[in-house]
């Protein structure tokens, strides 16, 4: 739900800022004209002309924009995930209770709780701060990337297969190192709910689950991932379909269709990604001795075989008949 309404919040921002800084923007008689004209070179120009010494002030909304955006989401995101884990730790402990007990009885264990109770909203607000100084840090490295790769394409001696060449496996890299951050910045939330820890203790406890269970969270990310990307593929798929018929349907209905099947793509999406996160509380939860191997059994013991001793010489157990009346 939090994503949902900072999605609203963020599109509405973005709608009112754009009507606002086009409301601030002079037009004059001459360039109302080439507008009305609706000549794509008219047009262009007296575009131009309108945004021309505008850039500055528009730059400095986005900033603003962007650092005020910035803060929401990470009180937001703070928020959520706090009540989203509390309640999936409380589902999976109710559910894990009786095993757990089991488990005490039969090793002779005793597995306390020893969670610390506490309010983790200041460390989940610097783990998203962190997460966003990652993002901007990608966006500053790709414009990095996008100059040091034109170096190598200058317009006196333009090679853009050269640049092609240099910038794509770069910006890859980059967007495979904050995801892979990104990620684990986030699970590392889990556990500053969970334990009460700060920032660096979270990090800490999520370097150790995925160290000492990397099997299971490789498997839940694993198959999570392929289904969101399966449903990103079909809900693409999907909506290509009424864009085919641009020319025959009315714009309203392919508009309203396209949205609807975004709403329902947003929707799968954030049900997959609750999925995950419900697969790493699980996993956090179970107990150590729920991942140790089972104990090797030997084999049971074989009786020993009892092999009677018989007598070849007994004339009783000869095969050849009248061997007793000779004797």
């Amino acid at each position: 739900m939090w994503r949902w309404c900072f999605g609203a919040t963020g599109i509405a921002l973005l709608f009112f800022a754009l009507f606002e800084f086009l409301n601030t923007l002079p037009v004059t008689n001459g360039e109302l004209l080439f507008l009305r004209t609706r000549h794509p070179y008219f047009v262009s120009q007296a575009i131009a002309r309108i945004l021309r010494g505008s850039l500055g002030r528009a730059v400095m909304s986005c900033m603003v924009a962007f650092v005020l955006l910035a803060l929401l989401w990470m009180v937001a995101a703070a928020v959520g995930r706090i009540a989203t884990v509390r309640a999936l730790l409380e589902y999976f402990r109710l559910n894990f209770s009786r095993r757990v007990a089991a488990t005490e009885v039969s090793t002779g264990t005793d597995q306390t709780d020893d969670r610390r109770s506490g309010n983790p909203f200041r460390s989940l607000f610097d783990l998203n701060f962190l997460r966003v100084s990652v993002a901007l840090s990608a966006v500053l490295a790709i414009v990095g990337a996008t100059i040091l790769a034109g170096l190598a394409s200058p317009a006196t001696h333009p090679r853009p297969g050269l640049f092609l060449l240099l910038w794509f496996p770069i910006i890859g890299l980059i967007c495979v190192i904050w995801w892979a951050l990104n990620w684990f910045l986030s699970l590392a939330g889990l556990f500053a709910v969970r334990d009460a820890a700060d920032a660096m203790g979270a990090i800490s406890a999520a370097a150790s689950l995925c160290r000492e269970r990397a099997g299971a969270v490789l498997a839940v990310s694993t198959w999570t991932g392929l289904a969101h990307l399966s449903a990103f593929v079909g809900a693409t798929t999907v909506a290509a379909m009424p864009l085919g018929t641009l020319g025959i349907l009315p714009g309203r209905v392919i508009l309203l269709g396209v949205f609807g099947l975004t709403l329902a793509y947003l929707a799968l999406a954030d049900w997959l990604y609750m999925a995950r996160l419900a697969g790493y509380v699980c996993i956090a939860a179970m107990p150590e001795a729920w991942f140790a191997p089972p104990p090797a059994t030997s084999p049971p013991p074989v009786p020993p075989t009892v092999e009677a001793t018989i007598d070849r010489d007994e004339l009783i157990l000869s095969d050849v008949p009248g061997l007793i009346g000779q004797t």
